[in-house]
């Protein structure tokens, strides 16, 4: 019987073949999803190619080039859930791209890597461009993410800092966010100072409690294992032997940012992350845009940008990001040529 990694192809045609993956190794229920979704996705991805499924043999039927593209990318994604690791339609896309653009990157590497595996799911890259930001964590002591919702640069920095506690690379985790969002001022909220601060930092308690068990959480952030906290409590500080995860930096003012940097301390990491598109600071510039231009270049840091084409939400998510992106172009350029104008009217 031939090997799931081995290809069996049969040509009618110099044009046409057939190729047969033997799905061994596999739940097949969780590998093609209810109403075979997965074949379904190939499919669509390969629409001049027909899959067939008898128990444990899928055939495919079609011009040569196609079935050669589609059973690579199918191979591929077998290979990632031989692993243990559930996959999901989302990864045909991905793999397609990967497979279509002659890249040199294996899909079953890229989707197959895991971060961690907590209460029955695995997190782990979902592109290209989350593989490469995962890597480049390992890489630098600072790493910058920046891309729009959706592109898991906040979730998968956190999941690379519960792995280091995990591994007893750092003693601590330190999750930290500004208290600045849509226009909304503290003063005004009801409560005490943890009431007013909780919904800002509520999105990071909830991601931890997705990636660890709920009832240690608790114990770990009363020891001091984990802290989460508002930006202002770091000022003074240094942090030494701790992964430090920034989110929303795009929100910082320049001096926040700065003040933030050097609380780095010996053995410790920083993974900063934000969307320098949208910026809430009422007045002050942004400090994750102009650090952008200041450490470009530093050895040791990284910037990794995610764009719309690593975004893991609904597919529409994405679209948006595009649409927006191109109305914001077109705006700059308006007012850089009504700025012109003006300038040679002067």
């Amino acid at each position: 019987m031939p090997s799931s990694q081995e290809p069996s192809s049969v040509s009618s045609s110099p044009h046409r073949a057939r190729d047969v993956i033997h799905l061994d190794g596999v739940d097949l229920v969780s590998f093609l999803g209810p109403g075979d979704d997965l074949i379904r996705d190939v499919e669509a991805h390969y629409p001049t190619v027909s899959l067939h499924i008898r128990g444990h043999i899928l055939t495919m039927d079609g011009p040569a080039s196609s079935v050669s593209a589609a059973a690579t990318v199918l191979r591929e994604l077998l290979a990632v859930a031989q692993k243990g690791v559930r996959v999901n339609t989302g990864d045909v896309k991905e793999s397609s791209k990967l497979v279509n653009s002659g890249s040199t990157n294996r899909p079953s590497e890229v989707l197959g890597e895991v971060i961690l595996s907590a209460r029955g799911k695995t997190i782990r890259p979902k592109t290209v461009g989350q593989s490469e930001y995962v890597a480049s964590i390992d890489d630098n002591t600072i790493v910058f993410g920046i891309g729009p919702a959706g592109t898991g640069k906040t979730y998968l920095a956190m999941a690379k800092a519960v792995q280091a506690l995990q591994r007893q690379e750092v003693s601590r985790i330190i999750l930290t966010r500004p208290a600045v969002e849509a226009g909304e001022n503290l003063g005004y909220l009801p409560g005490t100072l943890e009431d007013k601060i909780d919904p800002y930092l509520r999105p990071l308690f909830d991601a931890l409690s997705e990636m660890m068990d709920p009832d240690v959480v608790p114990k770990l952030i009363d020891n001091g294992t984990i802290e989460v906290a508002p930006l202002a409590y770091m000022r003074g500080r240094t942090l030494n032997e701790s992964f430090v995860v920034l989110d929303e930096a795009q929100n910082t003012t320049p001096e926040q940012m700065k003040m933030f940097l050097t609380r780095l301390g010996f053995g410790s990491r920083m993974v900063i992350t934000g969307d320098i598109t949208q910026v809430d600071l009422p007045i002050a510039a942004s400090g994750l845009r102009l650090v952008t231009r200041v450490l470009n270049g530093v050895e040791d840091i990284h910037f990794a940008r995610l764009t719309s084409e690593d975004v893991v939400r609904h597919t529409l998510v994405g679209r948006i990001i595009d649409a927006y992106t191109e109305y914001d172009a077109e705006r700059q350029a308006v007012a850089h040529t009504k700025q012109q104008k003006k300038a040679g009217n002067a």
